[in-house]
């Protein structure tokens, strides 16, 4: 006997169970598979970005995310770059992620994925038509034009069970099997290396690195690595540590001296107290596409890359808002099957510009830098080179505002395209993130976004306002109304009205609705 769902979750971590608490919130009946029944303690996914946290604050845990933290509040979060070994005299640290913090409208913040994932899976009991299956593993997965089947049984190997739904989404990791069944591949770029992870704890390594300003990651470019970096990050106050570091591909990890390794990129004889060790294996590789049918797939199952720059976590969060607000949409009947669509063109190419622009040319950048300049060589042109990229973090940020200004539902420029690249504004521009703007009533516009679509209206025209409200019931869209008079602030988004869709990005604005508002929230919404 089967069992229906809206929608089936194969894979329960962070971006799985955050998929279950977006629709959670919209109401939508799901299961969660997920062959885990308790959390691991790896120290992956870390650094949540502004962004991330918007979500967070969205879903209602934000102060639960940021009291779960291992770290004292407030600690710096930024990286420090060193040449050579930690107790180098060439080292720059840089502001990072705070230079675009004024066009989002929450701090960003730093813990281990495994507390994060604590505080989903708290969240997802306040939602009783979304089930959990902790200790449970999907099967065979098959699809037709009204639905999906998957069979699925306890980890122990119990007697199966069908579920059916109406999609069905896979957040089950790099070596998704909800990917592999529905056939999609994935490209990989041009790299692959063997990785050290270690696990440690050193308070000799805490005390050195106080002749630092505060920062929680450490990395150090070294001239045969090529380009790769040795990296160590804090876990908790004062000596919980992880390191990443590039190995020979023959290594074992019966023989490897993951101690040796440290002390190297420390630049000192650091005691250390391990508590765990591994290898990885570092590649980017990027699915051809994130939809067959009514299957998706996200997060790392999408997409994966190695933890440079914390696009990863990020981006499956920002992967599953997206998705997640369309999937509901057009369940509750008010968009079209063409919008859910749009999700796969949407973000593939933010990930595939990610991956390339932001992770491997940096990767390709530093292997240049280290071949060109030497300190031993000529040490005034490496000093001089050295200083000119003290501000690469920090431009890499700024440069780094995902949009989609050529997707097909939203009312983007001419001649735009969905990029990873973009110009941080507050003016309101279709395609891209609302930066938050104070109200004339208190708080910000972020904040006051309804869950599904909002229409800003500054000293807007009343006819225009009622076009929009009319269009919208007409349609049976959801649309919040916000008026405030333009001046204040809020004469920076350069609009008397503004269109926000649920995952709040702008997907119109102007003067006047002309009377297009029924063409326009077609569109928005895929009917066009």
């Amino acid at each position: 006997m089967s069992k229906k769902y809206q929608v089936v979750i194969v894979g329960g971590g962070p971006v799985g169970v955050g998929l279950g608490v977006e629709l959670g919130m919209r109401g939508i009946s799901c299961a969660i598979i997920e062959p885990r029944i308790d959390l691991g303690r790896i120290p992956k996914g870390q650094n949540l970005t502004q962004r991330t946290l918007e979500h967070f604050a969205n879903w209602g845990v934000e102060p639960e995310i940021r009291a779960a933290r291992l770290m004292p509040a407030g600690y710096a979060i930024g990286e420090l770059t060193a040449y050579g070994n930690l107790m180098s005299q060439y080292w720059h640290a840089p502001a990072g992620r705070e230079l675009v913090r004024q066009f989002y409208s929450q701090d960003n913040d730093r813990l281990p994925q495994y507390q994060t994932e604590k505080v989903l899976r708290r969240r997802l009991l306040d939602f009783p038509h979304v089930e959990t299956r902790y200790g449970w593993v999907a099967g065979d997965i098959v699809q037709d034009a009204n639905g999906v089947r998957v069979s699925v049984s306890q980890a122990d190997g119990a007697t199966p069970e069908v579920l059916e739904c109406d999609y069905l989404v896979g957040c089950d990791g790099a070596h998704s099997g909800v990917r592999s069944q529905i056939g999609i591949e994935r490209t990989k770029l041009d790299y692959e290396q063997k990785m050290l992870l270690a696990v440690f704890r050193s308070k000799d390594l805490n005390e050195q690195l106080k002749r630092f300003p505060e920062r929680s990651t450490y990395r150090v470019l070294r001239p045969d690595l090529n380009g790769y970096w040795q990296f160590f990050g804090r876990i908790e106050a004062p000596d919980g540590w992880f390191f990443h570091a590039p190995i020979p591909p023959d290594s074992k990890i019966e023989t490897f001296d993951a101690l040796a390794l440290v002390r190297q990129a420390a630049g000192f004889d650091c005691t250390c107290d391990f508590e765990y060790c591994g290898f990885w294996n570092m590649r980017v590789a990027v699915a051809e596409e994130y939809q067959r049918g009514r299957i998706f797939i996200a997060g790392d199952a999408a997409h994966s890359h190695p933890p440079y720059g914390g696009f990863g976590l990020n981006n499956g969060l920002e992967d599953i808002v997206n998705l997640g607000w369309k999937l509901a949409a057009n369940l509750q009947g008010w968009a079209s099957p063409a919008l859910l669509e749009s999700y796969s063109n949407e973000r593939r190419p933010v990930f595939w510009e990610t991956a390339d622009d932001f992770i491997t040319a940096r990767i390709k950048r530093d292997a240049e830098f280290l071949h060109r300049y030497n300190p031993e060589t000529d040490v005034a042109e490496f000093e001089a080179a050295w200083k000119g990229r003290e501000t690469d973090i920090g431009s890499r940020f700024q440069q780094y505002e995902p949009n989609y200004e050529a997707s097909p539902v939203m009312f983007g420029p001419a001649g735009g395209k969905n990029s990873a690249h973009g110009i941080h504004s507050v003016k309101a521009r279709a395609g891209h993130h609302l930066a938050p703007v104070a109200l004339t009533s208190g708080g910000n516009t972020f904040v006051q976004l309804g869950r599904d679509f909002t229409l800003l209206a500054f000293d807007a025209a009343q006819s225009d306002i009622q076009d929009f409200e009319e269009a919208a019931r007409a349609q049976g869209i959801p649309l919040k109304i916000i008026r405030d008079s333009r001046n204040g602030g809020r004469e920076a988004y350069e609009a008397a009205l503004v269109l926000v869709r649920p995952d709040q990005y702008v997907v119109w604005a102007g003067e006047s609705s002309q009377g297009q508002a029924t063409s326009i929230l077609k569109r928005v919404t895929g009917w066009h």
